[in-house]
């Protein structure tokens, strides 16, 4: 409603000023109003609770909107250029410079007051896409200074000030509909950003029993973020346990992830393995030895052997690491140490692992070398060869 007040203010000038740069600012202020259409739509849909062909609610339809957001941001953008670069192709009188000038200082006031209100609300219910918003309108007002600053060229004797602001106005505003479709496709095919993934397995430290995450996904539905964590439990955890243990863990999941609406909790035996990126179910290698934990100054996080398709590999799951980590791990054994260094893989951001199998038996002690920049840790664990385990 301010921003469709604003426009009409400025939208009324412009008819009687003739400034490009101050219709490129009205061109978009109403199409920010109107992004608040598919907005109040998603937020009542969003609101329906879920039924039997919709099982997770209509969560999504709020990223729908998103793209609807966008689309009008991207057509009037495409407006305001075109009447910009036609001005400075084809130069006319602008009068009322004042006019002009306070037009574009109450569009800056009224861009920002929605900012603060869009700001504050999405951050009292957690939307990710009404704080952006928000943000947006408060870069929106920066613009509608910009033309209080055209009209100051003009007014100085630089009559092509105007139409130049205009066309910087619409570079920002092309600006703003790249940033707001990577966030939004970004949702749409259920990306989150990786913090939220090493929050999710530093909460599962915070649960002794719990031995190693095994994955971990998450998405949004909307402004709400759903999770879905394996964890390894000892192998002789009873099932009331291991209820009780996965109902821990996403209490802490909940406490450590504001947004989080819902979190699935699956337990596994230790040494399970998942059929998941480069991990496998291989029977080539029944029994690994027992995870070790890593609490360390410049990471934190899971050392232990798995299988994957190319074979056994050692892995060095973080929860917390230092940027520009290097890991290393030194075997001792009889006939020299053996050195494996545990690469960062390209599928998942929080994984190091070795390029080479650990050479047989499963049973040693060595040391896990850290190191970044000036900084350098060893960490000495041995690993125990359970009964039954098949070379």
């Amino acid at each position: 409603m301010i921003l469709a007040i604003t426009a009409a203010i400025q939208l009324v000038v412009v008819f009687t000023s003739g400034s490009v740069a101050l219709l490129a600012d009205t061109i978009h202020n109403v199409g920010d109003a109107a992004t608040a259409v598919p907005l109040w739509i998603a937020f009542q849909l969003v609101r329906r609770k879920p039924t039997a062909r919709f099982t997770y609610g209509l969560g999504r339809v709020e990223d729908l909107a998103g793209v609807a957001i966008v689309a009008i941001i991207l057509i009037s953008a495409l407006v305001a250029m075109y009447e910009a670069v036609d001005r400075l192709l084809h130069p006319l009188p602008i009068t009322q410079l004042w006019q002009v000038a306070i037009a574009g200082f109450i569009g800056f006031l009224g861009n920002e007051a929605v900012a603060v209100f869009r700001i504050r609300v999405g951050r009292e219910i957690d939307s990710a896409a009404l704080i952006a918003d928000g943000y947006h309108a408060r870069t929106d007002g920066l613009t509608s200074l910009a033309v209080v600053v055209g009209a100051g060229g003009v007014w100085l004797g630089f009559p092509l000030a105007d139409p130049i602001v205009g066309i910087l106005i619409t570079i920002a505003i092309f600006g703003i509909v790249w940033q707001s479709s990577k966030a939004v496709f970004s949702r749409l095919l259920d990306g989150v950003d990786p913090e939220v993934v090493a929050e999710i397995r530093h909460a599962a430290e915070h649960v002794p029993a719990i031995k190693s995450v095994l994955d971990v996904r998450a998405r949004w539905l909307g402004h709400r973020l759903r999770a879905e964590v394996d964890v390894a439990l000892a192998a002789d955890t009873t099932v009331a346990e291991a209820d009780r243990l996965a109902g821990e863990l996403e209490a802490e999941l909940l406490d450590h992830i504001p947004a989080l609406a819902v979190a699935h909790v699956r337990v596994r035996p230790v040494g399970a393995q998942l059929d998941r990126g480069v991990e496998s179910t291989s029977p080539a290698h029944h029994h690994a030895p027992e995870p070790v934990k890593v609490e360390a100054e410049l990471a934190a996080g899971m050392l232990e052997i798995v299988d994957t398709p190319a074979g056994e590999r050692m892995r060095f799951r973080i929860s917390r690491a230092v940027p520009g980590l290097r890991a290393a791990v030194i075997i001792a054994r009889p006939g020299g140490d053996e050195t494996l260094r545990l690469e960062l893989t390209q599928e998942d951001a929080q994984l190091f692992l070795s390029a080479a199998a650990p050479a047989e038996p499963h049973e040693f002690d060595a040391i896990l070398t850290l190191s970044s920049d000036d900084t350098e840790e060893a960490i000495k664990f041995s690993m125990t060869e359970p009964a039954g385990h098949m070379h």
